[in-house]
């Protein structure tokens, strides 16, 4: 018989009804994009977006006279459809890398050619059809009223130990990163972890699953800390870096020791309408000066290794050591291999 599984309820969002609002809108966006003027890229609304358009986009208009329109992502499907059409819509693809990495192995994106960045200047090198521009740490949180120096954990091994931090945990409910802590916390060695040695990693979750409480949506997993619903969680530093900031509620520790890096990144579609304008925006996005003005406002880190030194020291101490040896990147490779199998795998054991 299978068991409740402890989580928190979140308010339903309303993002197939905008998308549903925002799909005729589309026809009118590629002929726009067809201008020599402009360039369409995918967005996904919020507090990035408009910070994007403020600190990045305007001033590449400014400079360029090249107009920038967001056009609403729905997947990869939309791209394998507008393309076998032969009615490309969008330029630029945006998205986290382990969806970049699965449209490249569909081969939906055109090469890019390499003259066009700093190479010397990027923490992570792009492929030979993605970018990256950004990446976020995850690691462990906690409340350091309620637990100071010595009384939280710090990196995922006391993370796993409960007779150490006895205490209930929060994890998203995605295996991805879920399985790479677990590995980690059990003692492999960053280097080690790809391919994932699932069968481990789950006897690994077994240990704590009684004390975890599942977020359902990444915000949750800062607020059920700072609600006192559970002791310590797994997060991205930048959620961590808000609560300290005015209306951030109960401002919150994180520990930097060790992190999952994860990575946003850009590519350029097959048969774009506007190819030329799409790469001087993305050279544009990943000039040190750009990233700099971006991430001062963000705080997470640029993958321009100059615009480090351009952030404000502030902003500074909240980037993570990309060189940490007890550090992971997570493949982007791997995941886009294996994110549905090991998704419908997660789900299983959930519910068990």
């Amino acid at each position: 018989m299978n068991r409740s599984i402890p989580t928190v309820s979140r308010r339903s969002l309303l993002a197939g009804a905008a998308g549903a609002l925002a799909a005729p809108m589309l026809g009118g966006l590629a002929r726009a994009a067809a201008r020599s003027n402009s360039v369409s890229m995918v967005g996904y609304g919020g507090t990035y977006q408009d910070t994007l358009i403020q600190y990045v986009i305007n001033p590449f208009t400014k400079e360029t006279g090249i107009e920038v329109q967001f056009v609403p992502f729905s997947d990869l499907a939309k791209i394998k459809a507008m393309q076998l059409i032969g009615n490309v819509e969008w330029d630029i693809c945006t998205g986290s890398g382990p969806l970049l990495a699965s449209g490249s192995k569909q081969g939906f994106w055109q090469k890019l050619d390499p003259s066009m960045f700093d190479l010397n200047d990027l923490a992570i090198q792009p492929t030979s059809d993605v970018v990256v521009d950004q990446l976020y740490a995850s690691g462990i949180t906690w409340d350091p009223k309620k637990y100071g120096p010595g009384k939280h954990p710090t990196n995922f091994a006391e993370f796993f130990d409960l007779k150490k931090f006895p205490g209930r945990r929060s994890f998203r409910t995605s295996p991805e990163g879920v399985l790479e802590a677990a590995l980690l916390a059990d003692g492999v060695a960053p280097k080690d972890i790809y391919p994932l040695d699932v069968d481990r990693a789950y006897k690994v979750l077994d240990r704590i699953k009684s004390r975890i409480v599942w977020a359902l949506a990444t915000p949750q997993t800062v607020s059920l800390v700072q609600t006192g619903e559970v002791d310590f969680s797994w997060t991205f530093s930048g959620r961590v870096k808000a609560t300290t900031e005015p209306g951030g509620g109960v401002p919150l520790a994180y520990s930097f020791e060790q992190n999952l890096f994860w990575t946003n990144a850009m590519a350029v579609l097959k048969g774009a309408p506007n190819t030329e304008n799409a790469m001087k925006l993305m050279a544009y996005m990943l000039r040190p000066e750009a990233q700099a003005r971006l991430q001062d406002q963000l705080g997470y880190a640029p993958v321009s290794k100059k615009a480090v030194s351009m952030l404000r020291p502030e902003v500074r101490k909240w980037l993570p050591d990309l060189s940490n040896p007890n550090s992971l990147t997570v493949s982007d490779e791997y995941w886009a291999d294996n994110r549905e199998a090991l998704t419908s795998r997660f789900k299983e054991w959930l519910q068990s």
